[in-house]
């Protein structure tokens, strides 16, 4: 009985000793294709992401440029609009104040007031 529980001790010594081998050859084999496989590509997935982070802050430069040159535009616009309204309201302003004046000349040249109707009309 001592015999055979020594020769289990021997036994599950060397099984343990040969999951450990084959534990190393295991990690071992994983590194080597870490380094020969995952490895390039991890730079390759770096340099890509680095290509798309100068391009995102490229592009957000870029549109950020074109909301300030569209706003500068929009002002513009609106100031110019601005202006001409109210040029055209003084000249509009100007031209009936002379077509009043017209108006009350002849009414005056003609004897009657503004507002008021010929003879045969009513008074």
């Amino acid at each position: 009985m001592a015999a055979v529980s020594v020769l289990e001790a021997l036994v599950l010594i060397g099984v343990a000793i040969g999951g450990f081998i084959v534990y190393r050859r295991v990690m071992q084999t994983i590194s080597e294709l870490e380094m020969r496989q995952i490895a390039p590509l991890r730079d390759k997935v770096e340099g890509i992401l680095g290509d798309v982070h100068a391009i995102t802050a490229r592009v957000s430069h870029e549109t950020q440029r074109v909301d300030n040159a569209i706003h500068t535009t929009i002002d513009r616009v609106d100031e110019t609009a601005e202006r001409v309204r109210g040029t055209v309201r003084d000249k509009v302003a100007t031209a009936a104040g002379v077509i009043r004046g017209v108006r009350a000349v002849i009414m005056s040249l003609f004897g009657t007031e503004p507002g008021r109707e010929t003879a045969a009309g009513r008074v």
